[in-house]
């Protein structure tokens, strides 16, 4: 006891004894969770609480101080809110935003969360779900946003926006060692650093480079292995010239290298009560066995070229945003979750885009205008294969083989534009409009018709059987209100956003005409918005909206079970649906020292009409009018809590905690496919030097170690007559330990 005594004595000599804390003078995270956000939701620079937008923002800060490692560790936090990984092909995003979203990794279906990065819309959800680092900001746009951020943005937007060379020199580095604590599967080493700054009076430059090396979290129960390994490397030089005071030229490229194992594929029972053969593992467990253990490789390339231009007409700005960029991948997955070989899949995919957006943002007395132009068109070369009931064979080649997927061609153009008129001090008026003419082609190769002969896309080795082109116009709108009064800003809006229609890459029907690849039509939704933005206490704020959408003409991928192809994926105008739902957050100051965060989201989502038989029942019914919306949660909520502990040496420690809880949901359209509801624990600590040179991190993710998966796709009772059933349902990660040491100055 002594021992302990005179320990715990010479640890607070160390530190120095705690003094009154300043949250705007102290170093840990508190402050910076109470730190005044500047957000670009409206294309341009606003305070956070000044935007009649429901938004979640996260400063560069902000992400450090919660050691958030990519959107999937962010949408915790954030109400109504799911940045998920599909997990069939890592980095996968199936982002959904108040009961809108898509459960496919298909790159031909439009995302309903549309994906920004320092401006350039991402036209593919395949490898958005990385690492993250050396950012700046992270805005979630709730709701339509077709005005200001075009079509096939009918749930939401995410902007992603990268730091930039400061005005003085910066250095940071930053090594990390996480896994899991219970000591299953391998460890994750972290090393990411970056230097920027001023290199001469008109010219900046920065270097941001990151590496992580992931040894596999999961243990494969086939062979006892560590699964789930992944190696990925990010280089991302910025430059920026400023020839003039009102010229700016901003340059950026970022480079990605990733490649690792396939899904961690478990098997549980199905929807209709069937355990898979010959494993069945409890849903609730991190138990998978697979003789595939699959693989994924991608590179990407990303280039930017912004230029800002300050003008006197309107003392506005012209701004031109140029975006190019560059996807190619492979990957395989073991689909039959087994250690036998039934389903086994690989695929190829290559991306290739080109954006440019020029706009004006000015003000003329009353009236703040924002018009522009904008021009897209992208590329996409997809191919997969289907290994099936290599168990025939003795597991020396697949017994049955099917090929298909198609080239996808994408040319977009659109004119939008926005005012907001001050009728006085207190009132305001927001309307938008946005014209989009879009085409789509496709050719491609169904996967019925290449049975036993093998081909690729990719490499042009595959004969089409389906070609089609077809246009959409579309006008989206928006009209709104602001009143901003002593208890804060109300708003209110209607707005109307569409999803483009398009075409089915990945083409299992041999019924072309009713559940071939298309065209399907275009989705069409409606939203009205009521919202406060407050400020509370000292520097916190309480942010609600209560939200009905309208969606017509719904587009969904039905994921099918097949008792020859395995699954079929048929993508169609399913229904039309209304959405009522409502959200709040809150960052709550309580003294000099500690910050309480709070967030609730609800959403009862009902089908309206149905045009496509969900059940498979062969019939369009009440049956499928009962149905619940996919990926659409209830009830999403978070707490947490930070505290600062200042002392007279100048160091700091900061403690943090927060807990996140997502409903249940369905994954699947016939309600078979099931999502667990998740309960997330975050903690950390972290010991900040006197000054603030050194900062030393212990931090646990989902420390109740809750199982969740990307998907709960079904499979068939039966495959070439031969017993399957259960899941295909790749896992996510569980209890994460880890051990952080940042060096910055």
């Amino acid at each position: 006891m002594k021992k302990t005594l005179a320990s715990v004595a010479a640890l607070a000599a160390t530190l120095g004894v705690p003094a009154v804390h300043a949250q705007d003078e102290g170093q840990g995270a508190a402050g910076a969770l109470l730190e005044e956000i500047t957000v670009t939701a409206r294309k341009r620079e606003e305070a956070l609480q000044s935007v009649p937008v429901s938004v979640s923002a996260f400063s560069g800060e902000q992400l450090e101080a919660l050691k958030i490692r990519d959107l999937q560790d962010l949408s915790i936090a954030m109400p109504n809110v799911s940045l998920d990984d599909i997990a069939t092909f890592r980095s996968t995003a199936n982002f959904s935003i108040r009961g809108l979203g898509i459960n496919s990794s298909i790159p031909s279906i439009d995302p309903t969360v549309g994906v920004f990065v320092d401006g350039v819309y991402m036209g593919q959800n395949l490898g958005l779900v990385i690492d993250m680092f050396d950012i700046e900001s992270i805005e979630v746009l709730r709701g339509p946003q077709g005005t200001l951020f075009g079509r096939n943005v009918t749930g939401g937007a995410v902007l992603i926006n990268t730091k930039r060379p400061g005005e003085e020199l910066e250095l940071s580095i930053r090594a990390a060692l996480d896994g899991n604590p219970s000591g299953d599967g391998g460890m994750t080493q972290y090393l990411m650093g970056s230097i920027g700054g001023p290199m001469s009076d008109t010219f900046g430059a920065r270097l941001s480079v990151y590496y992580s090396d992931d040894e596999g979290y999961w243990t494969n129960q086939f062979d006892g292995s560590d699964h789930g390994a992944a190696e990925t490397t990010i280089i991302r030089p910025v430059f920026n010239w400023t020839p003039t005071d009102s010229l700016e030229f901003m340059f950026r490229w970022e480079h990605l290298e990733s490649e690792g194992d396939g899904p961690a594929s478990q098997s549980h029972t199905n929807g209709l009560g069937v355990d898979g053969t010959p494993v069945n593992f409890d849903r609730e467990s991190f138990d998978f066995s697979i003789d595939e253990p699959g693989f994924y490789e991608f590179e990407n390339d990303l280039v930017t070229l912004q230029v800002d231009w300050d003008v006197a007409f309107g003392n506005g700005t012209v701004t031109n945003i140029f975006g190019w960029k560059d996807y190619v991948s492979t990957a395989k997955s073991d689909i039959d979750a087994q250690p036998t070989w039934m389903f086994h899949a690989p695929a190829w995919s290559n991306q290739e885009q080109l954006s440019n957006e020029l706009r004006y943002a000015g003000e003329f007395g009353d009236t703040f205008l924002t018009t522009g132009i904008f021009w897209f068109t992208q590329e996409i070369n997809y191919h997969e294969r289907r290994e099936l009931l290599g168990v025939a064979t003795g597991g020396l080649a697949p017994a049955l083989t099917q090929d298909g997927g198609g080239d996808y061609e994408v040319d977009s153009i659109a004119w939008f534009g926005e005012i907001d008129y001050a009728i006085n001090d207190q009132w305001n008026l927001v309307a938008g409009l946005r014209f989009t003419d879009e085409t789509k082609k496709a050719d491609i190769a169904s996967l019925v018709f290449n049975v036993n002969s093998p081909c690729n896309v990719v490499f042009g080795t595959c004969a089409f059987d389906f070609s089609d082109e077809e246009d959409w116009q579309a006008w989206s709108g928006k009209l709104g209100f602001t009143y901003d009064g002593d208890i804060g800003l109300l708003y209110g809006t209607y707005s109307r956003s569409q999803r483009a229609g398009g075409y089915n890459l990945r083409n299992t029907a041999a019924d072309t005409v009713n559940l071939g690849p298309g065209p399907f039509d275009e989705e069409t939704v409606d939203n009205i918005e009521f919202g406060i933005k407050t400020d509370i206490a000292e520097r916190g704020r309480f942010n609600a909206a209560v939200f009905f959408t309208m969606v017509g003409d719904q587009q969904r991928e039905v994921n099918l079970s097949d008792p020859v192809t395995g699954v079929v994926q048929v993508i169609k105008n399913t229904a039309d649906t209304d959405i009522f739902g409502f959200e709040f957050d809150t960052v709550f100051p309580v003294g000099d020292a500690t910050v309480l965060t709070a967030s609730l989201g609800y959403i009862d989502a009902e089908y309206q009409k149905i045009f496509f038989d969900l059940t498979g029942d062969g019939v369009i019914n009440e049956a499928d009018l009962a149905l619940q919306l996919p990926r659409a949660p209830e009830l999403t909520y978070a707490l947490g809590v930070t505290h600062d502990l200042d002392f007279t040496n100048g160091s700091a420690l900061s403690l943090r905690a927060n807990y996140a809880y997502v409903d249940d949901a369905f994954y699947t359209d016939n309600n078979l496919g099931i999502l667990n509801d998740r309960s997330n624990l975050t903690a950390g600590v972290d010991w900040f030097s006197p000054t603030g040179t050194w900062v030393v991190s212990l931090y646990g993710r989902n420390l109740l170690d809750d199982v969740g998966h990307g998907g709960d796709t079904q499979l068939p009772t039966t495959l070439g007559g031969v017993p399957l059933g259960g899941t295909f349902s790749p896992l996510t990660r569980g209890r994460v330990a880890g051990i952080e040491v940042t060096f910055r100055q």
